[in-house]
């Protein structure tokens, strides 16, 4: 075996551990029925709220992101896609691709004056 050999990878991928503590992998959690009130909960008690859906990553399912019209906001996962879009149009708040239009400054504004200390 040449030195280098060592480094090379074999044509064998290996799977994830079963102790995700011992390896610090994370584990996903799926969205539940806490998430959906939650949401609807969010929907309900601000005006002027948009939906931005998030596409599943490596850490994480599918989200979808609330913006009320100051800039509060809220995150939790959702089944699916096609399913935050439906639950975005059956409480009547317009819904948008997150990856193809990104998150409002108003929500980037919000979180600026929260950090500061101000409202």
């Amino acid at each position: 075996m040449g030195f280098l050999d060592r480094f090379r990878r074999s044509g064998r991928t290996s799977r994830p551990a079963r102790d995700a503590a011992r390896t610090g992998s994370t584990t996903v959690r799926a969205s539940d029925g806490a998430d959906v009130r939650h949401l609807e909960q969010f929907v309900s008690s601000r005006r002027g709220v948009e939906g931005f859906v998030e596409p599943r990553t490596a850490v994480s399912d599918v989200t979808l992101l609330l913006v009320a019209h100051d800039g509060e906001w809220t995150r939790r996962r959702v089944p699916s896609v096609k399913w935050a879009h439906d639950f975005a149009n059956q409480h009547r708040v317009p819904s948008y691709d997150a990856a193809v239009v990104g998150v409002p400054q108003r929500m980037r504004d919000y979180n600026r004056r929260k950090k500061a200390g101000g409202k």
